[in-house]
């Protein structure tokens, strides 16, 4: 084992934290602040000497494009002579944010993410806390470890040992239907909407926003506009708890 490792795992003041991720993770972090951030909520931000705060908001955003990546290929691979629609619904279903949700409860996040209990209800099904951090500590472990280590850890760690896909092939996940139909017995007006996309986005890019009662709700974005009003109908449906 490497001298670093062996530092790392028991030497350093970190120690504990340490054993504690590489039982999670299956290897030893080389950047552990980037971990660390992976686990800590926007309640319990760190305030830089630029002033700017640090969460796992950012890890979180590459996070999830990394995973869908991933995913993405292992479906391609798996499903060869399916359609395009059907892999999107495929990927929709495996990195849906309840699915997420599970999965880092599963791992056991919630006894590693840093929060404020006090302004963020864990309990409510609209929490998204484990599904975030989810997301991040795939964030950080491409920064620390690069994408082919990743994309390795994902399908090795997670996807085979968690994810039923087949089973998940044979779930109804049709959100945008749901959330209508939700409208519809509460009497709501529903419409999807798009919106200009956040500056730096591509241009191919569809950004819609769902709007119930004229009140703003989630937004999807992606290169298709259905898929973009799916993913959008399912935060919908998580916000609301449906």
């Amino acid at each position: 084992m490497p001298i670093s490792k062996i530092y790392k795992l028991y030497i350093s003041p970190d120690r504990k934290y340490v054993k504690v991720l590489n039982n999670l993770l299956g290897f030893v972090p080389s950047n552990l602040s980037l971990y660390k951030m992976a686990f800590r909520h926007k309640s319990v931000a760190l305030i830089l000497k630029n002033g700017s705060k640090s969460s796992n908001e950012r890890l979180e955003f590459l996070g999830d494009a990394v995973l869908g990546s991933v995913v993405a290929e292992v479906l391609f691979k798996l499903y060869p002579y399916k359609e395009e629609g059907f892999l999107t619904e495929m990927r929709s279903k495996i990195v849906r944010r309840a699915n997420l949700n599970q999965l880092g409860r599963k791992l056991g996040f919630q006894e590693l993410i840093d929060f404020d209990i006090k302004s963020i209800n864990v309990n409510a099904k609209q929490s998204s806390l484990l599904g975030d951090a989810f997301e991040a500590l795939i964030g950080a472990v491409y920064l620390d470890k690069g994408y082919n280590f990743t994309k390795e850890f994902i399908d090795e760690r997670i996807i085979k040992p968690h994810v039923d896909i087949h089973t998940l092939e044979l779930t109804e996940t049709n959100f945008k239907s749901k959330l209508i139909e939700w409208c519809q017995r509460h009497s709501k007006d529903i419409s999807f909407e798009p919106i200009s996309n956040v500056e730096g986005d591509s241009a191919k890019l569809f950004t819609v926003r769902v709007f119930i009662d004229s009140e703003p709700m989630a937004i999807g974005v992606d290169y298709n506009k259905k898929n973009a009003e799916k993913f959008a109908a399912e935060k919908s449906c998580e916000m609301l708890g449906i």
